[in-house]
């Protein structure tokens, strides 16, 4: 019996896509990449992290939906399969939503997961 691949999926939502355009745009880093990745932190035990990048590395998965270009860091792409990234802009503020159905909690203040 053969080992099927899992093919890596990440969404982006046209909000989310038009957010991070105009970052970029504001910032100057127009045709850059989103790379996103987790890190060890906070009170679950994990924080998610974004920072534009000209180019992936060459270990990063890279994804191009909504003519946005992201790099996923090569040690976070099993913790980031099938998440959901979406623009909330509501009255209680404003930001990036992850929804990650790999994650199996998160602390109170919202900004860790386990």
């Amino acid at each position: 019996m053969t080992k099927q691949k899992t093919e890596f999926k990440i969404t982006l939502t046209k909000k989310a896509a038009e957010k991070i355009l105009d970052i970029s745009k504001q910032e100057k880093k127009e045709g850059y990449g989103l790379k996103i990745y987790v890190f060890p932190g906070g009170c679950a035990g994990f924080q998610y992290g974004m920072d534009f990048e000209k180019k992936p590395d060459k270990t990063d998965k890279t994804v191009e939906q909504h003519g946005v270009k992201l790099f996923i860091d090569k040690d976070s792409v099993d913790f980031l399969k099938g998440v959901k990234i979406d623009f909330v802009d509501s009255l209680q503020g404003s930001g990036f939503k992850i929804d990650n159905p790999n994650v199996t909690k998160t602390c109170n203040c919202g900004s860790s997961v386990c």
